[in-house]
């Protein structure tokens, strides 16, 4: 789920370069909020629940 997040912002994140100038700063606000999340569930190594 959250990696499935994660690449879909990421796809976001870069059609925000050359298509949706408007809502590219709150595309690269979500970027980086999922990237934050993914690395702190790496470093905390916890498993998700299913």
């Amino acid at each position: 789920m959250l990696w499935t997040l994660a690449v879909i912002l990421f796809i976001l994140w870069i059609l925000g370069f050359g298509v949706f100038h408007v809502a590219g700063g709150l595309i690269h606000l979500l970027l980086v909020i999922a990237i934050v999340v993914v690395l702190i569930r790496l470093i905390t190594g916890r498993r998700p629940v299913v």
